[in-house]
Formats: C-alpha cells, sequence, structure tokens
C-alpha cells in the first residue's frame, strides 16, 4: 500500500490485512492518503485508533481458517469501533479456501454460503462496502461490491486448471546447463530460490518437470520420448504454480512482444 501511496493512489486505499504497528498505521495517515484498515479484534481497533485511522473494515472469517472474527463478535466489535470514533465503512471476508474449487457449480454454491455469513455481517454493521472475492470466484460472487483478485493480471498452473477467462503470460527465464551423458534428462540454472513451489512444481513446455532443488531444475523428456531434446545454453520458460511468491523472489519483470523486450517493471515492493 505504500508502494501505491508513492506513485500518487491515494483517494481510496485498503489495507486488506491486520496491522499492529502503530507507526505504520500513523505513517500512512500522515500521508494524507484515504486509508481503510481491516479489523478483527480489540487489539486492531485499538490499535487503528492510536494511529489515527478514520475508517475500518469488519474482517469477517468465511470459512477460510484464517484472519477474520466469528459472525457472533461482529456486533461488539463495531461498537468497540464506534467507541474509538472509528468509522464503519462496511464489511470485508475472503474465501480464499474456495478459489481452486474445481467444479465451478460447486464453487459457486459454496461462495453463496460464505457470503451468506457476511451477508449477516453486513445486516449487523452497515455500510458501502462488502470487499470479497478473488481471481477464482470474481465471476460468481455477486454480492461483494469490490473484488479482491489479483493473480488474474499473469496467471498461473494453478488457477488455469480452472475455467477462466484470463491468460498465462507470467514465466522464469532459465537456461539449460547440464545434459545428462545419456540425454535422458537436462538442467537448468533456476529452482526453488527462484519460483514460489508451495502449489506445486513449475510447468514447461515440451518437457517434464521432473524435481526442483534450491538452484535447479531437472527436466524430463515428454512421455514417450526417451532422450531430452534441449541442448546446452538453451532458454527455458518455467511457468510458476503460485505467482506472488514468484514476482516476490525477483528485482524486475522483463515485459515481452514475442522475442523482443518493449519494457522492463521494477518490483519496489519485494524487500517490504
Amino acid at each position: 500500500i505504500e508502494g501505491m501511496i508513492e506513485a500518487g493512489h491515494k483517494s481510496d486505499l485498503l489495507l486488506a490485512n491486520e496491522t499492529l504497528d502503530a507507526s505504520r498505521l500513523g505513517s500512512l495517515v500522515e500521508s494524507g492518503a484515504r486509508v481503510t484498515v481491516a479489523v478483527d479484534s480489540e487489539a486492531t481497533v485499538k490499535v487503528a485508533a492510536e494511529a489515527g485511522i478514520k475508517e475500518v473494515l469488519i474482517d469477517v472469517n468465511v470459512g477460510l481458517p484464517r484472519c477474520g472474527c466469528s459472525l457472533l463478535e461482529v456486533e461488539d466489535l463495531a461498537t468497540l469501533a464506534k467507541r474509538h470514533r472509528l468509522g464503519i465503512r462496511g464489511v470485508m471476508g475472503y474465501e480464499g479456501h474456495l478459489m481452486f474449487t474445481a467444479d465451478k457449480q460447486e464453487r459457486s454454491m459454496e461462495v453463496n454460503k460464505a457470503m451468506e455469513i457476511l451477508s449477516q455481517a453486513h445486516s449487523i454493521v452497515g455500510g458501502d462496502v462488502i470487499s470479497a472475492g478473488g481471481t477464482g470466484t470474481f465471476d460468481i460472487n455477486k454480492f461483494a461490491t469490490e473484488i479482491q483478485a489479483g493473480s488474474y493480471l499473469f496467471m498461473d498452473t494453478r488457477y488455469a486448471q480452472i475455467e477462466l477467462p484470463f491468460r498465462e503470460c507470467l514465466s522464469v527465464v532459465s537456461n539449460v546447463i547440464s545434459i545428462e551423458h545419456d540425454r535422458k534428462w537436462a538442467v537448468t540454472n533456476a529452482g526453488v530460490k527462484a519460483i514460489g513451489m508451495d502449489y506445486g512444481k513449475p510447468k514447461v513446455e515440451g518437457s517434464i518437470v521432473a524435481l526442483c532443488s534450491d538452484e535447479h531444475s531437472t527436466l524430463f523428456p515428454p512421455e514417450g520420448n526417451e532422450k531430452t531434446a534441449l541442448e546446452i545454453g538453451d532458454v527455458v520458460m518455467l511457468k510458476p504454480s503460485h505467482v506472488d511468491p514468484t514476482i516476490a523472489k525477483h528485482p524486475r519483470i522483463l515485459c515481452m512482444d514475442g522475442e523482443y523486450i518493449i519494457d522492463e517493471w521494477p518490483i519496489d515492493l519485494r524487500d517490504w
């Protein structure tokens, strides 16, 4: 969020995470930006008020075992926020546990159940904002007034497994640095240190990623082939299974049109 402020986007920002650092929140206030903060406990409410934050969203747990208060806590938390003179803009509830449900009809049904919880919370606290959703549910979450999607911009191999109108466009560039004597496999110079792998190994067109270590990926030939067609020095594009941590591992993104680099974007918040 600091990067967005620095870039001049100050009109309406949401810090969609519980924050106990009053100095950080205070610096956001001092920037002059309109910053709304998610709260789910007495502690987060008090820190927000102490830092000078003016507006909050009540973060409600809708099934993902992560942040968010229970529905039973919503009214008391809203009362506490008002007591600390915080304006309540609405509610937030992220159904992240449903993003990769393969069957779209099932995904839609489960999203509706999750949003029923958020709907009840909203009926208690009111407000104009209902913040929820993500890349996997953006088109089926009909309840939210704003969608918290991000991965759609670059996509990854895990999201590509469900029906979405977005195309994978992010790859990690690597080179073949070794070929096994009988050409049973090739080795590239990018591994776990370069690619987010919490959702599985990356994918490579025309090869099978057999294993990844710290700084290497071992590629087997595709099924039906006994020998790899790759040669030492070949460029290999590794498609990550999880785009977010992959981007955080690199200082820049090279924008390409075919074989030509047409722009370069610094990843300016990777060290935050």
